[in-house]
């Protein structure tokens, strides 16, 4: 990390929860830069590096699980808590899908989070984040949000490229469609939507478009799997 080891991102829009969130964290070693608002936050994010960023669940203007899914669509993998008083099994799942790391809800003891925080910590400094992934002859490049196949560039509109990413994060196991849908498109399965037939239809093309060897199969019935191909 360029950035310092201790320097925390605190997106909370309650003035006297956020001070006290920021006095307790200083007090434990850690810079703290504070957002009070969810188009603060995510500006911050953007702008800066961060070991960690505490993001509370409801704010104003863009809410944490939007501001998280953003700052993942951009290439930014630093470890977010979300910290809500939404504790239902559903209200953690999205948080968690939608690139959250941990969760805590509402009220919580100090000693609880920091011990979080230091868990986050950790992580971010020793766990070397990935920003291309590939799968044979195709490379994502997550940060410039580029596709390459051999030597030929790909363009892909951000749907499609989400899609992409999500097979290719998976990568030799079977995604179904329901998954796609929730993941990418963050609805509930309805068997009467065809979205994900007909993204993942563009990006094949694109993608194994004139190739020898496709890379994204469909398993009938079921949903779609990206594979390197078995060349001997």
């Amino acid at each position: 990390m360029r950035g310092s080891p201790r320097r925390v991102l605190v997106i909370e829009d309650d003035l006297e929860t956020g001070k006290q969130l920021v006095e307790s964290l200083a007090a434990n070693g850690y810079q703290v830069d504070l957002a009070v608002s969810g188009n603060e936050g995510l500006s911050r994010g953007l702008a800066s590096e961060y070991a960690v960023m505490m993001i509370d669940r409801m704010l104003p203007g863009i809410d944490g699980v939007a501001i998280i899914r953003r700052l993942r669509e951009a290439g930014i993998a630093t470890p977010a808590l979300i910290i809500s008083a939404l504790g239902e099994v559903d209200d953690r799942v999205r948080g968690l899908r939608a690139g959250g790391d941990d969760y805590l809800v509402k009220p919580f003891a100090l000693a609880e989070l920091l011990a979080r925080m230091e868990a986050l910590v950790r992580r971010s400094t020793t766990v070397v984040k990935e920003t291309v992934l590939r799968v044979g002859d195709l490379t994502l490049d997550l940060i410039s949000r580029t596709v390459t196949r051999g030597d030929r560039d790909i363009e892909l509109l951000p749907r499609e490229f989400q899609v992409l990413e999500y097979l290719v994060r998976n990568e030799g196991h079977v995604v179904p469609r329901a998954m796609l849908l929730q993941h990418v498109w963050d609805l509930h399965f309805d068997p009467a939507t065809n979205a994900v037939d007909v993204y993942v239809g563009r990006v094949r093309r694109k993608i194994d478009s004139q190739q020898t060897h496709p890379l994204i199969h469909t398993v009938r019935g079921v949903g779609f799997c990206i594979r390197a191909p078995d060349i001997r």
